[in-house]
């Protein structure tokens, strides 16, 4: 009977209950379960063995280029990252209720990328779709969809995803076909949050967007109902650097010299 079941659940791709049966029928065997508690046990290894599944799919599909998360937010420096910010983060008001789009802005090394991802990853931890990607990197596949005549596919995807994460903003002056989708992308997720990292502050966006009329509507729907976040204090590539300088001291002479 146990093994028609197994059977059973594998045709049904009940994975989750597959895996954890054999236990869970020893423990209601040893513990005198009945009926109900042993289909609701495996009822709940099942939802969360697909709740989980479904987080790495869309954590798979975000796309991160770090490994970033709340948890491991460093509060240790002087900066403007703080325990209150997080947690008003976390509660993600920005998605669920009233969708505002955020714009981190900040010196280079000052986490402004790792925060945005973090925000990601908590996202797709709790049920939502993200895509997470530099603004280099969307106008090389954009520019390559519309080569291959996939161009409408991938916008609907930026277009339709709960999180958008657009990276590095900024660096360097954009294209007209880039200000032209940046544009457009804004303009259709008026309902979706946009999270957008940049070291530029608004005011100075005319230095890499040319259309002013384009520059104009950007700037407007980052500037008013979004979500500020101005980071600022010691880069966390400093920080490291320190700290190996530290460990190196520790070393013994004759392993450092090696």
């Amino acid at each position: 009977m146990l093994d028609q079941t197994k059977n059973m659940l594998s045709e049904m791709k009940m994975y989750g209950a597959l895996k954890t049966i054999d236990l869970r029928v020893q423990e209601a065997m040893s513990q005198n379960w009945g009926h109900i508690d042993l289909i609701s046990t495996l009822v709940t290894d099942e939802k969360l063995y697909r709740d989980n599944h479904a987080i790495q799919r869309r954590l798979r599909a975000a796309s991160f280029r770090t490994d970033a998360s709340f948890e491991k937010v460093d509060y240790t420096t002087k900066r403007s990252v703080t325990k209150s910010l997080i947690k008003d983060l976390m509660q993600m008001e920005f998605i669920k209720n009233t969708p505002r789009n955020i714009l981190i802005e900040g010196p280079t090394g000052v986490g402004k990328t790792f925060l945005a991802t973090a925000l990601g990853h908590h996202a797709c931890r709790h049920g939502n779709s993200c895509l997470f990607i530099g603004i280099s990197v969307l106008n090389e596949r954009l520019l390559m969809a519309r080569a291959s005549g996939n161009y409408l596919r991938l916008r609907d995807r930026f277009i339709k995803t709960d999180l958008l994460i657009i990276d590095d903003v900024g660096l360097k002056k954009l294209t007209p076909e880039v200000t032209q989708d940046l544009h457009d992308l804004l303009e259709e997720r008026q309902n979706k949050c946009t999270v957008i990292t940049t070291q530029l502050p608004l005011r100075n966006w005319k230095e890499i967007i040319e259309d002013e009329l384009a520059l104009d509507t950007i700037v407007d729907k980052l500037e008013y109902g979004s979500l500020h976040l101005h980071l600022q204090g010691e880069t966390y590539r400093k920080k490291k650097s320190q700290k190996q300088n530290i460990d190196n001291d520790r070393v013994p002479q004759e392993i450092a010299g090696n």
